[in-house]
C-alpha cells in the first residue's frame, strides 16, 4: 500500500526497516552503474545490515516496511511503499528468534503478493531449519520441508539461499531454488590470507568430504578428514583423523560452526598431530551456547565465517573471529535473476 507519510518508528517498537537514499557502488568489473527501478529489497528485522549492504551494492535504496512485534506477541507488518508489478526481494536469515524471523519473512511475502507484485523472491542465507532436512528416528518431522511448504503458500516464487545443510532441501520446493557456495568467498581468503603450498584441507567429519575435497582440488593442495563419534547431539566423544597435517597449515572447512565443540576438538587432534597452525573456515556462525568460550580457548589461529548471520556482536567479544562479506554475491545474484541471466556462473567465481 502506497503512503506518501511513512509512520514513525517509536523508541520502544521493534526496529523498523527504513528507507535511505541510495549510495552509488564503486566502479568495479561487473558492478551495475545505476539503480534498478523495478527491483524493490526489503529487510525483515534478522539481518537488516547484509541488505543494506546489498541495496549499495546494487547501487538502490532498501525499501520501507515497518515489521514489528507488539506486546501481544503476533508480528505486524506494514509495507509502506507500493510493490505492484515490481520484481520483490525480501531478505531474512535463520539467526536470533528463528521462529519470529520465519513469520516475518512469510508475513511480508504475503503482503507483497496481495499488494500484486509481479514476482517475489525470499533471500534466505542461512534456510530456517535446514538440519531437520530428514526422518532420522520415528516419529520425527522433516521441519525444512515444512518451511518449504510456508514459503510457498505464502506466495513465494523463487528461493535464492547459501550452502544447504543438505543440497536435497532444494527438492522440497515447488519453485526455483538458487543455493549458492561461499566455497570461491573461502579459497579467495585462503590464497590471501594463508600460504596455500604449505596448507592441508580438513573436513571435521565425513558428510564434509565432498566440500572439502572440492576446495583441497581446487587449491591443489591434500586433503585430510576426522571420523568422529557422538554421545548424543552436539557432543562429540571421539575424533580419528585420517590423513597427514604433520608440519602443515590445517583448515578445517564446515558448512556451520555452533556451539564449536567439534572444531574445538579437532583443533587439539590436529595440533598434537603435527600442525603448525590451524585456522577453520565456515559458513554460518550460528555460535550459540558456549561457542565464543571454546573458539577463544581453543588452539584455533582464526575461525572464519561469512555474513550470512550477523557476526559484530561476536566480533567484539572474540578476537578470533573474521568475517568475510558475502553481499556481493547476493547482488550479483539478484542483478543476475532481475535480468534473466545464469546464476551458475557465481558457483565459482
Amino acid at each position: 500500500m502506497s503512503s506518501s507519510h511513512p509512520p514513525t518508528p517509536s523508541a520502544t517498537a521493534a526496529a523498523t526497516i527504513q528507507s535511505s537514499k541510495a549510495v552509488a557502488p564503486a566502479q568495479q568489473p561487473g558492478m551495475p552503474t545505476a539503480a534498478y527501478p523495478s527491483i524493490k529489497l526489503f529487510a525483515g528485522n534478522s539481518h537488516p545490515e547484509l541488505a543494506a549492504l546489498i541495496a549499495k551494492r546494487l547501487g538502490i535504496p532498501l525499501a520501507r516496511a515497518n515489521v514489528q512485534q507488539p506486546p501481544s506477541g503476533e508480528t505486524k507488518v506494514t509495507i509502506v511503499e507500493s510493490v505492484r508489478d515490481y520484481d520483490v526481494y525480501i531478505l531474512n536469515t535463520g539467526a536470533g528468534a528463528i521462529n519470529t524471523s520465519l513469520m516475518e519473512l512469510c508475513i511480508m511475502i504475503h503482503a507483497c503478493r496481495i499488494s500484486s507484485a509481479r514476482r517475489i523472491t525470499a533471500i534466505i542465507p542461512h534456510f530456517f531449519y535446514a538440519r531437520q532436512d530428514k526422518k532420522d528416528k520415528s516419529r520425527a518431522p522433516i521441519t525444512a520441508k515444512l518451511v518449504a511448504n510456508m514459503l510457498r503458500e505464502a506466495g513465494c516464487d523463487h528461493v535464492i539461499t547459501m550452502d544447504l545443510h543438505a543440497s536435497q532441501i532444494q527438492g522440497f520446493f515447488d519453485v526455483p531454488v538458487d543455493n549458492l557456495y561461499a566455497e570461491p568467498s573461502m579459497i579467495h581468503y585462503i590464497k590471501t590470507n594463508i600460504d596455500v603450498q604449505n596448507c592441508v584441507i580438513v573436513s571435521p567429519d565425513a558428510g564434509g568430504a565432498k566440500r572439502a575435497t572440492s576446495i583441497a582440488d581446487r587449491l591443489n593442495v591434500e586433503f585430510a578428514l576426522f571420523h568422529k563419534e557422538r554421545k548424543r547431539a552436539n557432543e562429540v566423544s571421539r575424533m580419528v583423523l585420517v590423513g597427514s597435517v604433520k608440519g602443515k597449515v590445517a583448515i578445517l572447512v564446515d558448512d556451520m560452526a555452533d556451539t564449536c565443540g567439534t572444531l574445538g576438538l579437532a583443533a587439539r587432534n590436529l595440533l598434537e598431530a603435527g600442525a603448525t597452525k590451524v585456522y577453520a573456515i565456515v559458513t554460518h556462525g550460528i555460535l550459540g551456547g558456549p561457542a565464543l568460550k571454546v573458539i577463544q580457548e581453543s588452539g584455533l589461529e582464526k575461525l572464519v565465517v561469512t555474513n550470512t548471520i550477523p557476526q559484530s556482536a561476536n566480533v567484539e567479544k572474540c578476537d578470533k573471529i573474521e568475517v568475510v562479506d558475502v553481499a556481493p554475491v547476493l547482488a550479483e545474484t539478484i542483478r543476475r535473476s532481475h535480468f534473466g541471466e545464469s546464476v551458475s556462473f557465481l558457483f565459482h567465481e
